[in-house]
């Protein structure tokens, strides 16, 4: 058995609710540096898929953490890079279903969509969350950052194709940044791609948490508006997130797991300690900035913590 822990949660999705997440990758490997990034810059860049874990223990770890009796809306394939460089995640996503009969779903970056094996396992799923966050080949390079043989125009035909196919739920995502893809013309140049794409919800964001790149910012709430008025989607801000759930039994350590995959700041931290009847939330937030393992970054007036 190995020690890496690939179930976590609940935590909470402004889209799914409450979310019981599964992380069948290591850490921050994916085939997308993105400068947005809320777990920072890529290390392991990667477009091979591999069954990094072996699926039984996956499967048996899920089926340990449902029998702590936490509530959750959606069972979240999400990773700590991408989930779809698992290459057991057809097989994966039927086992939760056996132990479940909430909704299965599956965020990805959407790049590996162009291979057939990869939509065919996916079809599965019942919601699949893919991004979009270019409109051409110099910006996709520029927010993505992808793994070197993958382009925009072999990316996006692979998201395109995989739409028409797909019978469940398919959510887009795209994120807004200041000064690279908020201009009228990257706007109506996403209109336009997004016409070639049969989807159900589309989702537009902007980075909330600190990014993988410090010169990555927000777009002020007017061009969020913008966005919304010439796209047609939904502004994930105006979306309400829930608390957080950690089955472990420390306080401290409970924090680490959920920070590893999902960024919190102080406040929620507070929130969530107050939930475990802990109202010592200073004595964390002490510890935290003093482990060599944890990064604090203030970003947007608020400190958010994630580990290193």
């Amino acid at each position: 058995m190995s020690d890496h822990k690939c179930v976590y949660g609940p935590v909470p999705s402004r889209r799914l609710g409450e979310s019981l997440g599964i992380s069948p990758i290591p850490k921050k490997t994916c085939n997308y540096s993105c400068i947005y990034c809320q777990l920072g810059r890529t290390d392991r860049m990667t477009n091979r898929r591999s069954e990094f874990f072996p699926l039984q223990e996956i499967v048996d770890e899920f089926r340990t953490a449902l029998t702590c009796g936490a509530s959750f809306d959606a069972v979240t394939l999400v990773g700590e890079g991408e989930p779809t460089l698992y290459s057991r995640i057809g097989d994966l996503i039927t086992e939760m279903k056996k132990y479940t009969e909430k909704p299965v779903a599956v965020i990805t970056n959407g790049a590996l969509l162009y291979e057939k094996s990869l939509r065919e396992e996916l079809s599965h799923a019942d919601i699949v969350l893919p991004s979009l966050d270019a409109c051409d080949e110099r910006t996709f390079r520029t927010i993505n950052r992808p793994w070197t043989g993958l382009t925009f125009e072999k990316c996006f035909r692979g998201l395109a194709g995989f739409s028409r196919e797909y019978t469940g739920e398919l959510w887009i995502e795209t994120m807004v940044i200041d000064g690279i893809n908020d201009d009228d013309e990257s706007l109506h140049r996403m209109k336009d791609l997004l016409k070639e794409v049969r989807y159900s919800r589309l989702y537009i964001n902007t980075p909330v948490r600190p990014p993988a790149e410090e010169n990555v910012r927000p777009v002020p709430p007017e061009t969020m508006d913008r966005a919304v008025r010439i796209l047609g989607g939904i502004s994930i801000d105006q979306l309400v997130s829930v608390g957080f759930f950690s089955s472990e039994k420390d306080d401290y350590n409970a924090v680490l797991g959920i920070i590893r995959r999902h960024p919190m700041n102080q406040f929620e931290i507070g929130t969530f300690l107050k939930t475990r009847g802990n109202a010592e939330a200073e004595k964390v937030l002490s510890r935290l900035n003093e482990d060599p393992a944890v990064q604090g970054e203030e970003y947007k007036g608020f400190v958010t913590y994630r580990l290193r």
